[in-house]
């Protein structure tokens, strides 16, 4: 593949042992993406294996989820291979004004070709999750492409793409409007119009695809600032008969909330192998 720098790094974190980094050259990403890969230490070349993709948050990188949790330890836990590509601030979506920024063509003509040829991966037991911006990208790519995923799963998600909650989260974490003039960057608007950033938000992804039926797992912190979004798609997977797991439980929207949060998905995911 000529989009596929030829580099493979091993590098040394948990426990010592290794993890492997790809750098892909991509013609729909503006820069380059780096994705670590972790691998069961009994993987071996005769065995197929279960995929996981976990999506970072927003002000974050490909880094943030082996700085959460240990990943190496999730791998030879529950014998899948984990991989963390960089999101940016994209979203994880195809941007309808930046060319440079389109992530769901990103996603399934560069990312996953790469893994696949480069692994060993049961096509049946691929399953996907992030955190925060992570999480929303996770449910919409699960959504909007279900034929390639087993089930997916969500922690914190920012489900709804809404001016005046981005402006307040915005003002909450970073005390300016980054989050607000990033969205405004990927998804256009003006001080008086943005409406159009709605019918981005998972809760209209869902409601206008009827025939959606299948199995998901979120979950929230009840102390989080993101809590009241999460609530809503309870409600909209109970009334649709959607048989989506949701976890409510204390916690904020920071690393321990998800150090311990994801472990949950892992269990979801190894329940519904197929």
């Amino acid at each position: 593949m000529k989009y596929l720098i030829t580099v493979i790094v091993l590098l040394y974190s948990w426990g010592l042992r290794a993890q492997e980094q790809f750098v892909i050259q991509s013609k729909y990403l503006q820069k380059r993406d780096t994705v670590l890969v972790f691998k069961p230490k009994t993987y071996n070349n005769d065995t197929k294996y279960p995929l996981v993709y976990l999506l970072h948050g927003y002000s974050q990188n490909y880094r943030q989820w082996s700085h959460t949790v240990d990943l190496q330890q999730m791998a030879d836990q529950y014998g899948f291979i984990v991989v963390t590509p960089d999101g940016y601030t994209s979203f994880y979506l195809n941007s309808p004004l930046e060319n440079e920024m389109q992530y769901d063509d990103f996603f399934f003509k560069e990312l996953r070709p790469t893994i696949h040829q480069a692994y060993n991966i049961d096509r049946n037991n691929v399953f996907i999750s992030g955190l925060s911006m992570g999480g929303y990208g996770a449910l919409r790519l699960f959504v909007l492409h279900e034929d390639y995923f087993n089930t997916a799963g969500c922690s914190s998600g920012a489900l709804k793409i809404d001016y005046n909650i981005f402006q307040n989260v915005s003002q909450h974490f970073w005390k300016n409007n980054r989050l607000v003039d990033d969205t405004k960057t990927l998804l256009g608007g003006t001080e008086n119009n943005y409406i159009n950033w709605n019918a981005y938000s998972i809760l209209e992804i869902i409601s206008k695809r009827s025939n959606f039926k299948r199995n998901f797992i979120f979950d929230c912190g009840t102390e989080d600032i993101l809590y009241p979004a999460s609530m809503e798609l309870k409600q909209l997977v109970d009334s649709t008969g959607i048989p989506a797991t949701f976890i409510s439980r204390p916690g904020d929207h920071n690393t321990a909330y998800w150090n311990s949060a994801i472990a949950y998905h892992f269990v979801y995911f190894k329940q519904h192998i197929k």
